[in-house]
């Protein structure tokens, strides 16, 4: 890998044809540490690469010769229509793969209907992504897509209560809760230029273990984790939608839904906090089992194909997040990149689910997955 990245390209070349070309493109245009940290999953990386074997171990049975007339891939969420059962996943620090960062993504999105989910982390203020996402959808004389904020929770409860104000006030639609990422390794240094730009006047909550210290346990990083009076004081906080991210036992997940949350977005975070942990294919049946249908359930993690996507939903999932290749197709090729792979993974949706004989999501059932965990 070069010390010195390659810009984005400026046309998008043939071979670029599905996620992992873009994948295999993308460390030519991204720094070692911003590679380094895009692909790195905690521990050994079990869980990271549990996230992607678990689709080899189901096969998709297909109806035969069925009727797709007046098919599609639309499904509603909250009183809003998404084109396709996909989302783009809060990725945080976007402007580690391109100039333009969240602002290019969330104008893809907007070109493709595909719904945004902005990080507390992103590297470009939440008001300037919403303002962004409602001109270009102006000047493609559309509707804005639907756009919902991500929340960390905060040390200072009202440093939390100002993100969600100020969600409210930019447009955001919902609000996802992250519960699994308070306590998390790191030792990326961020580049000038990129920085937490939400958090701008706040104390970043961090701990640095000394020899004979506290590590962890009776420190504020440990003392200020999510907890289930955070849930209850969210929700009486505001009145949009409430998601919680990181949920992996039904149990937890009934629990949220008897406490009010919205919805649900089973994840494991994408392998990069606790190691160990199953997949995330491998969990959404127990989660849909518990809950009952009574919230919609989203999926976040390792999701490269239609195939994929079409697994998912067969499992009970109502629509899946896209994360890390937000980033590889923007840094290979900026704002087209994006829109371009979305297209990809759309097209891939729907000739999976034609295949498959199903002409709607609701089609996509238990009955057209098999295999083990």
């Amino acid at each position: 890998m070069s010390d010195a990245p390659l810009p984005a390209l400026t046309q998008i070349p043939p071979d670029l044809r599905s996620l992992a070309d873009y994948e295999r493109r993308a460390p030519a245009h991204l720094s070692a540490e911003a590679w380094h940290h895009i692909e790195e999953g905690s521990g050994t990386g079990q869980t990271l690469r549990a996230n992607r074997e678990a689709f080899s171990r189901r096969a998709l049975l297909p109806r035969a010769m069925a009727d797709l007339r007046g098919g599609g891939t639309a499904i509603d969420l909250f009183g809003r229509s998404h084109a396709a059962p996909l989302m783009m996943a809060p990725v945080a620090y976007q402007r580690l793969a391109h100039p333009d960062g969240e602002l290019a993504v969330v104008r893809a999105a907007t070109a493709l209907d595909t719904g945004t989910i902005v990080s507390t982390l992103s590297s470009v203020p939440l008001e300037e992504i919403a303002e962004a996402a409602r001109s270009f959808a102006r000047e493609l004389g559309r509707q804005t897509a639907p756009l919902w904020f991500q929340l960390y929770l905060q040390p200072d409860r009202e440093h939390s209560l100002a993100l969600v104000r100020r969600a409210e006030a930019a447009g955001y639609e919902a609000i996802v809760l992250t519960i699994d990422a308070a306590i998390k390794l790191s030792g990326m240094t961020l580049p000038p230029g990129v920085s937490a730009a939400n958090l701008a006047g706040m104390p970043l909550p961090r701990q640095t273990a000394t020899l004979g210290g506290r590590i962890l346990f009776g420190t504020p990083l440990a003392d200020t984790a999510p907890r289930w009076e955070d849930l209850a004081w969210l929700r009486d906080a505001t009145s949009l939608p409430v998601l919680v991210k990181g949920m992996v036992l039904g149990e937890d997940a009934a629990r949220a839904v008897d406490m009010g949350a919205d919805g649900l977005i089973v994840s494991n975070h994408g392998g990069r906090v606790l190691d160990g942990l199953p997949s995330v294919l491998d969990v959404i049946e127990d989660v849909a089992g518990a809950t009952g249908g009574r919230v919609p359930l989203l999926a976040d993690g390792g999701f490269r194909s239609g195939t994929d996507v079409v697994k998912a939903l067969a499992l009970g999932a109502r629509a899946v997040l896209l994360g890390s290749p937000q980033l590889h197709a923007l840094a290979v090729a900026g704002m087209p990149g994006v829109a371009h792979a979305i297209h990809l993974l759309r097209t891939e949706l729907e000739a999976a689910m034609a295949q498959l004989g199903c002409a709607t999501v609701a089609e996509v059932t238990r009955e057209r997955v098999t295999g083990t965990r």
